[in-house]
């Protein structure tokens, strides 16, 4: 596998101390002081998909990781989506593109208003988490964590993952995995056929 050239973290051990695994088996398999590279190799080996994500999330830049929650939330819209998770999804693609405050704003708004149930809501969550205050404006700001961003994308991933075909869960991750993998390679992570 090429290099992940935009993981800026040394060891798999920095990324791993903003999360907890979801499958205890899984820390047998990561290894804490390499780099990220190796335990998401090995993670997605075992089958440990939703922890590779995780992984993979918290490595990301955050403009990345919010594009890459892009493309898992496209792909779990169907034809009935509501129009206000349609939004969110352009929304969170527009900051994406250009990183504004008001932009940001716009993802906060349609995030809370998507009530956090969609993949396009946790990206548009996501984006919202990735600068700026979490109060509304007027209010004593408060920085989000530097990773709460990551931990939405990762929800976005589940969410579209169980949205798109249930039965077929795995299936999705591991085409989510290959996507994020390419943005991580510098690629823009629109792989042919996904």
């Amino acid at each position: 596998m090429s290099q992940l050239i935009k993981i800026q973290a040394l060891t798999a051990d920095e990324l791993l101390n903003e999360f907890e695994l979801t499958e205890p088996e899984a820390s047998d398999v990561v290894v804490p002081d390499t780099a990220p590279q190796i335990s998401i190799e090995r993670l997605m080996e075992a089958g440990f998909y939703q922890d590779a994500i995780k992984l993979l999330a918290h490595g990301l830049p955050k403009r990345e990781a919010v594009w890459w929650a892009c493309l898992a939330a496209r792909k779990a819209q169907k034809p009935d989506t509501d129009e206000h998770n349609i939004n969110a999804l352009l929304a969170t693609e527009t900051w994406a593109r250009k990183p504004t405050e008001d932009h940001r704003q716009r993802c906060k708004e349609l995030g809370e208003k998507t009530q956090f149930k969609t993949a396009a809501s946790w990206a548009a969550t996501a984006a919202s988490w990735c600068t700026g205050s979490m109060t509304p404006p007027g209010e004593p700001e408060v920085a989000p964590p530097a990773y709460l961003y990551a931990h939405a994308v990762a929800g976005s991933f589940a969410l579209a993952s169980a949205t798109i075909d249930p039965e077929n869960i795995e299936d999705h991750y591991k085409l989510f995995l290959a996507q994020g993998l390419d943005l991580a390679r510098g690629g823009n992570g629109m792989l042919e056929g996904a």
